[in-house]
């Protein structure tokens, strides 16, 4: 079994936060975290990208509120009384992540994170810092800054 080195996290521990998507788990590193709260709708913004879901005003700022599962390629999330709002800090500013549901904080060691293997060459892996075997399953452990590019970012704010 290879192991492997992500940028800037050997021989570290990392404490991520591990949520459902459509029955698959997924996490981020807890220091990208300001707070998880539950499902509240949000108000649609007309003519927003699609993963867009709407705004919501989070104690006097607004935030974006983003549709994880449609971002990440997959069948969009229908929000129930189960689903959390992960407010997370990307590239400054302040966004909400829709997901099934959180699961758990772990702590890992950056060992434990394998590379995304190739599974065919029009997948983009960019999102992906790469996969942790976990006792209860695999964790694909994703790269918000990646994810949310500062020029996306930037566009959801205007």
């Amino acid at each position: 079994m290879t192991t492997f080195k992500t940028a800037g996290f050997a021989g570290e521990t990392l404490e991520i936060i591990a949520f459902r998507l459509h029955d698959q788990e997924f996490c981020v590193k807890t220091t990208t975290i300001r707070e998880i709260r539950g499902w509240a709708p949000s108000t649609p913004i007309p003519h927003s990208p699609p993963d867009v879901i709407g705004v919501m005003n989070l104690r006097g700022t607004v935030i974006p509120i983003i549709d994880l599962a449609h971002k990440l390629g997959m069948k969009s999330t229908e929000a129930n009384e189960r689903s959390a709002i992960v407010v997370a800090e990307v590239h400054n500013m302040v966004v909400g992540l829709v997901v099934d549901r959180v699961s758990d904080i772990l702590t890992i060691r950056a060992d434990q994170i394998q590379p995304v293997p190739e599974v065919t060459t029009s997948f983009d892996k960019v999102y992906a810092e790469g996969i942790i075997a976990h006792e209860n399953g695999m964790i694909c452990f994703l790269n918000l800054a990646r994810m949310f590019k500062e020029r996306d970012v930037e566009e959801m704010a205007a």
